[in-house]
């Protein structure tokens, strides 16, 4: 049952982007910072009764706002000059390397 409720979410909010796409560009770039995943994920970990659990998905989460950023900016500027499906491309490369580089080079130091 559990996922369903997740599945109907993540599909409700697929739909407003959707719907909001067709009335201008702010709005479906604002929504998917909406905290739908991380709100499901630290209710999960919240229903464990793990409050270090719960700190530490928060601390990680936390750390993937730089590759978030990453993204974002890597599309902002590839679209001016490729496709935006190449500046999608770039953007999520982007986004990987941001998220090795804060997950796995401090685990080597």
């Amino acid at each position: 049952m559990d996922i369903l409720w997740k599945g109907a979410i993540g599909g409700i909010v697929t739909g407003l982007i959707v719907w909001l796409s067709k009335k201008g560009n702010i709005l479906p770039g604002i929504l998917p910072l909406f905290p739908t995943f991380g709100l499901i994920a630290l209710y999960i970990i919240g229903t464990k009764g793990d409050t270090k659990g719960f700190q530490q998905t928060c601390g990680a989460a936390m750390k993937t706002i730089p590759a978030y950023l990453a993204f974002v900016i890597a599309c902002y500027f590839s679209v001016e000059k490729l496709d935006f499906r190449i500046a999608l491309i770039i953007g999520l490369m982007s986004w990987l390397t941001a998220a090795l580089v804060i997950f796995l080079i401090p685990k080597h130091f």
